[in-house]
């Protein structure tokens, strides 16, 4: 059966956009066009803030996505967490809105019998792994995450080599801001591997503003993006689907 395909934002950074459209109503943007946009806070010794915190769950609340605040040691394994949470949050959400059309308005996963729910979250977790992922990348290089770029590199990689066991295709694509030239700029097209970013990264000069709104908008660009999904439209096979589900 040939499955539909996630799609993720994945935006790093460790303070508050000063420059552009609000990243909170170009987050919510992404979503209507079925893009999940996550949001991890970066910090060293220091702290993002009060106003970056709230920025930070903002922007993932209305992206329909996760955030996740942590210290560059951790970043390696939040970067995979929230990657892989938010897969299963996002197929949660699609069965879920799915359950409502069958068993009426109020019904989700949990209200399940529990060896429905079993059954359900069996799915949900068969999906995760067959589904094609599609992950853009957006890197923060404002002047103060100058010492936290390298840790940056590092957490991507592991997080290309532990999608790997996945049977789902995957591709990802990098972008920072502020650009040389504009809000944003590509620094790596869609790619099934990270193995490139070790000779990219190096290049990569900090400073500057931070568009953060406006980067959203130029990544939501580079998706083909296509309108809310049903569980349905995510198996070709949607006979075969129901009869195995129980739906």
């Amino acid at each position: 059966m040939k499955k539909g395909t996630l799609k993720q934002i994945l935006l790093i950074t460790d303070g508050c956009s000063n420059s552009g459209e609000d990243p909170v109503a170009m987050a919510a943007l992404a979503k209507e066009q079925g893009i999940t946009v996550n949001v991890i806070g970066v910090m060293q010794n220091d702290t993002v803030g009060e106003e970056g915190r709230r920025e930070i769950e903002e922007i993932a609340l209305s992206g329909g996505g996760i955030s996740q605040i942590v210290y560059t040691k951790q970043l390696s394994q939040t970067v995979q967490m929230v990657t892989r949470k938010a897969m299963t949050q996002t197929l949660q959400g699609v069965v879920n809105a799915e359950l409502k059309q069958i068993l009426g308005k109020t019904s989700t996963i949990e209200d399940l019998p529990p060896e429905k729910r079993g059954e359900v979250m069996e799915v949900v977790d068969e999906l995760g792994e067959t589904v094609d992922l599609e992950v853009l990348i957006l890197i923060d290089i404002s002047g103060s995450m100058k010492d936290k770029i390298p840790t940056v590199k590092e957490a991507l990689f592991d997080l290309s080599i532990s999608l790997n066991s996945r049977i789902g295709k995957n591709r990802f694509s990098i972008f920072t801001f502020p650009g040389k030239r504009g809000d944003a700029d590509k620094i790596l097209d869609w790619t099934p591997k990270l193995d490139s970013i070790s000779s990219i990264f190096p290049k990569l000069t900090s400073g500057g503003i931070t568009p953060t709104g406006p980067a959203i908008r130029a990544a939501i660009q580079q998706f083909s993006v296509k309108k809310s999904r049903t569980l349905r439209s995510w198996i070709s096979d949607d006979d075969e689907y129901i009869e195995e589900t129980g739906f």
